[in-house]
């Protein structure tokens, strides 16, 4: 986190509420990713969070891009163009993928041009592909157990593992060439199974296929990686010599391996700072109003199912007290027991940790804006 003076300078130069964005964090944290799991080209997923300044400062660390959205390739495309021509490189389309199973067919008529690589899970998606995107590499997401991360996305999207040779097969069959395989073990995941278990069953996957004739040239092992909430990086330490392992036993070393991580890469890179705009006493209980909530910067309580804690810059004895966002909607609060001081109006809050799936679902909501975004040490 910046310094609280930094923090207290930028909330009166800009105002609240602020969501501030540290780039050296950004940096710092995907190269951890790489110092930690050399084999794996990272593909940032950039509805993590959006921020095209974001998107340069992973561009220029090295990053490729997973996107879920045409509106998320051009983002990317245009402000990997924009950069000024000492920075920019020739940009190879085939290192971006787009990991959205599901596709329109106006989309994939849009992407086609580009060679992308996108995911595809049945057969419809296959006569889809075949119709608008020819061009297109495919990449096979298959269904692998999410017990035990914090959101689940098995449910959603994965071909059966019994089905996954059949389907590599249909779309050769149609025309179409496919790279690889995918998966997604859940957000957040502290489940180290469920990796497992996802390499294991992509590694029989792959053979089946050889064995039909199709030799895959790629693993996508998805997101997942934990993020720090807590301050400690020892999980995502015990994951990557999990991982380094299971590649070394379970695949060539000429299989291109590349990840999908959102939450580790933007999680730890960003605070808010809030105002108390109003106090109350309820049944007993000390309640603050804050300019920021559930359908703004607070929105991964609701969607994302993380707690992120609220603090104060002023000291004092803490008691429990319930914290709300700023809109007339019950919905919208953030906690119902936060150790505070005693705080006045105009006082400052912040909480830290809060940079992925948060200000990315910012809303309008009762027409309160989003906090305004400032990014340092860029």
């Amino acid at each position: 986190m910046p310094k609280v003076a930094t923090l207290k300078s930028l909330a009166r130069e800009h105002g609240t509420p602020l969501f501030v964005v540290d780039h050296d964090v950004l940096r710092r944290n995907y190269a951890e990713f790489k110092r930690a799991l050399p084999r794996v080209q990272a593909y940032y997923a950039v509805k993590a969070n959006p921020a095209p300044e974001i998107v340069r400062t992973f561009y220029r660390a090295g990053a490729s891009f997973d996107v879920a959205s045409i509106g998320e390739f051009r983002l990317v495309y245009e402000n990997i163009r924009d950069l000024p021509p000492k920075e920019r490189q020739d940009y190879i389309w085939d290192k971006i993928i787009y990991a959205n199973p599901i596709k329109d067919r106006a989309t994939l008529e849009e992407l086609d041009p580009y060679k992308p690589l996108v995911t595809y899970d049945n057969r419809e998606e296959i006569r889809k592909i075949h119709r608008h995107a020819p061009h297109a590499g495919l990449a096979l997401r298959i269904r692998v157990p999410n017990t035990g991360s914090m959101v689940e996305l098995s449910s959603k999207f994965g071909a059966a593992p019994g089905e996954a040779a059949d389907l590599i097969a249909a779309a050769f069959d149609a025309g179409l060439v496919v790279e690889g395989l995918c998966f997604h073990v859940g957000s957040q995941c502290t489940n180290f199974d469920n990796y497992v278990q996802a390499l294991t069953t992509s590694a029989s996957v792959l053979e089946e296929a050889e064995r039909r004739g199709y030799k895959l040239k790629l693993l996508d092992i998805g997101g997942g990686f934990p993020a720090p909430y807590d301050g400690s990086r020892k999980l995502f330490g015990d994951l990557a010599r999990l991982l380094n392992a299971e590649f070394r036993r379970l695949f060539p070393n000429d299989l291109e391996i590349l990840a999908e991580p959102g939450r580790f890469m933007v999680a730890t890179a960003a605070t808010l700072v809030a105002e108390v705009i109003g106090k109350a006493d309820r049944d007993g209980k000390r309640c603050y109003y804050l300019n920021d909530g559930i359908y703004h910067t607070y929105s991964g309580i609701l969607f994302d199912h993380c707690q992120y804690r609220v603090k104060a810059f002023k000291k004092g004895p803490p008691r429990l007290c319930a914290v709300f966002g700023p809109t007339c909607d019950a919905l919208d609060t953030i906690s119902q027991s936060e150790p505070l001081p005693e705080l006045n109006l105009g006082d400052l809050v912040y909480s830290e940790n809060i940079g992925a799936y948060s200000h990315a679902s910012s809303t309008w909501f009762n027409g309160f804006p989003p906090a305004k975004m400032v990014h340092i040490n860029v």
